[in-house]
């Protein structure tokens, strides 16, 4: 009996870094798979007063968090990065809802 992926699909064996490679789709057609907005899904995730509080504490430990003046230029690049992606989900969110 061959063991099946999620999609059905049979498993193959891989070894070593094998693994980082991805199996061809059966139907490589790009166009097949449509692009849609993610706004209106992420409006949806944070709506409540569960999504609510799950933001506050986003902005509370990127957007609203200072570092000293002796903090590492890797710690100041991290915090960033982090600040960017929340500004991100913060724009997706309201992109969503104003759709």
């Amino acid at each position: 009996m061959t063991d099946r992926d999620m999609t059905g699909r049979p498993m193959t064996q891989r070894t070593g870094w094998d693994w980082l490679e991805t199996a061809p789709l059966a139907d490589p057609a790009p166009a097949a798979v449509p692009q849609a907005d993610p706004a209106p899904s992420f409006a949806r995730c944070f709506t409540g007063a569960d999504g609510a509080r799950v933001l506050a504490v986003l902005r509370a430990m990127t957007l609203d968090r200072a570092l000293g003046p002796d903090a590492p230029e890797a710690a100041l690049r991290h915090l960033e990065g982090q600040r960017q992606l929340v500004a991100t989900v913060l724009a997706l969110i309201a992109r969503g809802r104003a759709a």
